[in-house]
């Protein structure tokens, strides 16, 4: 098995799990009628694989047609980009971003912006997912789209979507939508597998929050991370206790992926609260809503004091001194 080169980081192992799953004429036809009427679409073995290792690819959850949609609507944003020439409540902005051109690292809560994107937010496979996992309450948190430019892509360090915003309990996850194809060239999500078992690492820098591992002070097996794969219209699914991050983008392809972040409805966030009952019950996407947390013996570590650098994490990451990934 060949070796995945990330930046001066060697990769190896375990295929990339897009590559493990092998979609036959039927099977694909079997999951367009799931993704219509909203029923799940993951197998007895993937829910098996998530709760082993923490992520799961699930290929053919949009149609072509939405995978279109997204793309032009990304198209516009970064076209109405030329305008922005420093980070805002919608973009955050790559290094040597001008008007002639531009260089769009992330949109900031694109559900909020666009009707096409929010659309995603309550897509019946996408929630239907969720439900297997968890069960019929499922909360929405929030979204941003991240972007790697063909060749300039940005790097994210290695970090537990736990330490931004523990809850009750851990039944929370991120879904990313691949708006183009995704492969080892071009930056994929990498998960180092069984972490979200694990224990919720340090993310500081000098005693501050920075939003990242230092990769120098940790027991972890960087080399058996794996790359999270597919084609345009594919979803990744991880736990927030999943260690991952992912390399800059060094092809001529890019690489948009769509995340959003989800959560059981009796996960209830320990810091950053519900600003009001109205906000935060129309987050509700499936199910019924409770007033009775779920709480669980997790492992909790708090975001404080806060990063630094604000915005998005390619900022809080600004803290960390020990970089894994090239710039």
């Amino acid at each position: 098995m060949s070796a995945t080169v990330l930046g001066d980081q060697t990769i190896a192992g375990a295929p990339a799990v897009g590559a493990l799953v092998g979609q036959s004429e039927a099977a694909s036809a079997s999951r367009n009628a799931l993704r219509r009427t909203g029923a799940t679409m993951l197998s007895q073995a993937d829910l098996d694989r998530y709760h082993r290792e923490g992520f799961i690819v699930v290929p053919d959850v949009l149609s072509e047609a939405e995978v279109l949609s997204l793309r032009e609507a990304t198209d516009e944003f970064v076209a109405k980009s030329r305008s922005v020439s420093a980070h805002n409540e919608i973009y955050d902005l790559e290094p040597g971003h001008s008007p002639e051109i531009p260089r769009v690292r992330r949109v900031k809560t694109p559900d909020r912006w666009d009707a096409r994107f929010a659309a995603m937010v309550r897509h019946p496979g996408i929630v239907g997912c969720l439900q297997a996992l968890w069960g019929e309450n499922i909360r929405f948190d929030t979204s941003k789209l991240n972007m790697k430019a063909a060749g300039f892509g940005s790097p994210v360090e290695w970090h537990q979507d736990w330490a931004f915003y523990p809850h009750t309990n851990d039944d929370l996850a991120a879904v990313g939508i691949m708006i183009d194809d995704i492969g080892i060239e071009n930056g994929p999500l990498l998960v180092l597998p069984g972490t979200h078992r694990g224990p919720v690492y340090d993310h500081h820098a000098d005693g501050i929050f920075c939003g990242a591992i230092d990769p120098a002070k940790v027991d972890l097996d960087f080399a058996g991370a794996v790359p999270c794969t597919g084609k345009a219209g594919s979803i990744t699914i991880h736990h927030v206790r999943a260690v991952h991050g992912s390399a800059p983008n060094r092809s001529a392809h890019p690489r948009r992926l769509f995340l959003m972040q989800f959560r059981c409805a009796d996960a209830w966030p320990l810091v950053n609260g519900p600003p009001d009952w109205a906000a935060w019950h129309a987050l509700m996407v499936a199910g019924e809503d409770t007033l009775e947390p779920r709480c669980e013996s997790v492992p909790v570590r708090l975001p404080l004091p806060p990063a630094a650098h604000q915005g998005s994490i390619y900022e809080n990451q600004r803290g960390l001194t020990s970089r894994f990934f090239d710039k």
